[in-house]
């Protein structure tokens, strides 16, 4: 297993994570999985034998469950695992129940901690951007739950590019906690995140996770044009996160990843995962699964290394047009670009 920073902080994480959202099942997550603590149990150990050392859950996960579960699997292997959870989403019925007030962030870092059974959180995510709080309110939050020992880093997901700098220029102002990390959706379906979100992050120091980078399971081979989805797997129209908005295009790169994971001899699903880990600023993919083969599939995604013309043949058929002003920029700006311009425009200069 690879090991990489997680940004420029001092913390070094697997290139795979586990991710738990399957933990429970509970209300509309039973959609997604619905894994108890005994094969949870076995899935940290499989991840551990793997060399992963980082396990990413949430609080709203089937409404704490998930958290309740992976607290229990932990028992024995904490101090071999760096734990991550998020809060943003509402907890209850409240009117202080969501959001990334310092009330309500506080209280779901202690609510985690419990279910969690741990005395500290590795890695505290603000799960969605919140509007109306005041981002020093939500900075100066974070930086009490650090100062306190019971969060060691901050980090941010599902923020836009906007978002994200704001948030790091205000943590830089005040003295506060900055944010390591940026959790958001990547993948061969979808690379919009290239737009903003990827060069932020390099130019920021953030390292990036990246959840869903099957796309909800559509990268995994399963779904062929024409022909329908196994049945009990996710269909087009199911879950819609994240959404489809070019069939063509995605069975186009499922069609370029079954012909290279046969020129292999693996899954489609692993070539898609070894593509990603290629990308600039990634520090490691959230990977999840209902079933042991599934994950077992999943893990051996960090020992595939991609030819450099396999690697160019997805970026081709996945890459994501040049909107404004990314098209000017590489037209008339080609002479003076950063590392952080080039994630995005090098394929067009090149």
């Amino acid at each position: 297993m690879e090991y990489r920073q997680l940004g420029r902080s001092g913390l070094r994480v697997s290139a795979l994570t586990l991710g738990t959202m399957t933990f429970g099942g509970r209300g509309r997550f039973a959609d997604v999985g619905s894994t108890d603590v005994k094969l949870a149990t076995r899935q940290l150990d499989q991840c551990l034998d793997a060399g992963v050392n980082l396990v990413d859950t949430a609080d709203v996960y089937s409404d704490g469950l998930s958290e309740e579960i992976l607290g229990q699997a932990l028992t024995g292997r904490r101090d071999r695992l760096l734990v991550a959870t998020k809060a943003r989403f509402p907890t209850g019925r409240g009117p202080n129940d969501a959001g990334l007030s310092r009330h309500h962030l506080i209280a779901a870092c202690e609510a985690s901690l419990r279910r969690l059974q741990v005395d500290h959180i590795d890695l505290f995510q603000m799960h969605q951007w919140d509007g109306v709080t005041p981002v020093e309110e939500t900075l100066e939050a974070l930086d009490t739950l650090v100062g306190s020992g019971k969060v060691r880093y901050v980090g941010c997901s599902n923020f836009s590019g906007w978002h994200t700098a704001r948030s790091l220029g205000i943590a830089d102002r005040l003295g506060y906690q900055r944010y390591v990390s940026s959790q958001i959706y990547y993948s061969l379906q979808a690379r919009d995140a290239e737009y903003e979100l990827v060069p932020v992050a390099i130019d920021e120091g953030l390292g990036i996770l990246v959840w869903s980078p099957l796309a909800g399971g559509l990268l995994s081979g399963k779904y062929r044009r024409g022909q329908s989805g196994p049945q009990g797997a996710r269909q087009l129209t199911d879950w819609n996160e994240p959404p489809v908005r070019d069939e063509d295009q995605l069975y186009d790169v499922v069609d370029a990843l079954v012909e290279i994971g046969e020129a292999h001899g693996v899954s489609a699903a692993r070539v898609a995962l070894a593509w990603l880990l290629t990308r600039p600023g990634v520090s490691s993919l959230v990977i999840g699964a209902r079933t042991e083969e599934q994950l077992a599939d999943n893990l051996a995604a960090a020992t595939l290394t991609l030819a450099d013309d396999e690697v160019d043949r997805l970026e081709r058929l996945s890459a994501p047009p040049l909107i404004y002003p990314y098209w000017h920029q590489a037209a008339a700006a080609a002479d003076r670009l950063s590392p952080a311009d080039l994630a995005l425009l090098g394929r067009a200069i090149g």
